[in-house]
């Protein structure tokens, strides 16, 4: 039996790749066998196996952890080029998904989640059988949760901005105002909406929605009573209030079926989402089908009827009118809550 010693760089493969990446993903010989279905034991011995390969420890003890030496950060990019490339290669010229085999990470947060992934995760069990789906939040996504190997998409309204990231645009929403008509009525124009308690979305501390940040760019800004880690939770913080939640409109159709919408009484451009992927994956043929299958899904989706905005608030031209008149109002000292 050849000792460790005597083992070099042609024992090296896929699996001593993998590894190497999960456990500088995740910083952790525990985390790094959960993520790989393995034990921690193995983890340790394929780790001394790929340490004998390379002649450098990788990995220290720091505390009650470990931390990757200089060398293994200057192989995370490597290896996850000939991970790429190996995958490319076991599917040869053509690319037939019903031999797919592995896990998909799609990166959703729960309006895009709940809305587009049941529908991929069903084309997925019937072209693709072997291939597992695992979704996790988005938060608002960066170029590093892309460049990892955390995910193979994302799907948010908003694309990092990295000259290696790549965006493709699904669909465009609108914001509406849900509410529980029970208890109020809808914001007759933008000086009620304004002044109305709001229960709103923050994905991240002092992250609020784009809207928030360009009604505050114009001088005007929401009254918060509750603030949620994402849209699925609103629901339960408006209905029997009379709090109003400014969400997507297509938020009708699943976590806020349950509430009453109208138009949003304030101008605001149409929401864009966005499918986003690492540039290295651009010419990966089982990516490209997991990007069709994706833009096929919302096809349907956004195919199916849509109702058009209510109108209580009056016309588009009315509703602008009242915001440039609060604006002013608000330039002028005057928007308090007597005016």
């Amino acid at each position: 039996m050849r000792c460790m010693s005597e083992i070099d760089w042609s024992h090296l493969d896929g699996r001593l790749l993998q590894l190497l990446v999960a456990v500088l993903e995740t910083g952790s010989v525990t985390a790094a066998a959960t993520r790989l279905g393995t034990t921690q034991s193995a983890v340790s011995h394929l780790l001394d196996k790929l340490r004998a390969i390379t002649g450098d420890r990788l990995f220290v003890k720091q505390g009650r952890g470990i931390a990757p030496t200089a060398h293994a950060r200057a192989l995370l990019e490597p290896a996850r080029d000939m991970l790429g490339r190996m995958q490319r290669f076991s599917q040869g010229p053509g690319f037939d998904p019903a031999a797919w085999r592995g896990e998909i990470t799609v990166a959703a947060n729960d309006f895009q989640r709940d809305l587009l992934l049941p529908a991929l995760a069903a084309r997925l069990r019937e072209a693709a059988p072997l291939v597992r789906l695992r979704i996790m939040d988005s938060g608002a996504p960066d170029a590093g949760l892309l460049r990892s190997n955390a995910c193979l998409l994302a799907i948010s309204p908003r694309p990092p901005d990295a000259t290696d990231i790549l965006q493709k645009r699904l669909f465009s929403d609108e914001y509406v105002v849900f509410y529980d008509a029970a208890m109020r009525s809808p914001p007759g124009d933008a000086r009620a909406y304004l002044e109305a308690g709001h229960a709103t979305v923050a994905y991240a501390p002092g992250q609020g929605l784009d809207l928030d940040q360009q009604l505050q760019g114009r001088g005007l800004e929401r009254r918060f009573a509750v603030r949620v880690p994402g849209f699925a939770a609103l629901a339960a913080f408006v209905s029997g209030t009379p709090l109003l939640a400014t969400a997507p409109s297509l938020l009708r159709r699943t976590a806020l079926v349950s509430l009453a919408w109208a138009a949003l009484p304030v101008e605001f451009p149409p929401l864009a989402m966005y499918m986003i992927w690492h540039a290295r994956h651009q010419s990966d043929p089982a990516h490209a089908w997991l990007r069709g299958q994706l833009e096929r899904v919302v096809a349907r989706e956004m195919g199916q009827a849509r109702p058009s905005v209510p109108s209580q608030q009056g016309t588009p031209q009315q509703a602008c009118g009242a915001v440039a008149d609060l604006e002013g109002a608000v330039a002028d000292g005057r928007a308090d809550a007597g005016a």
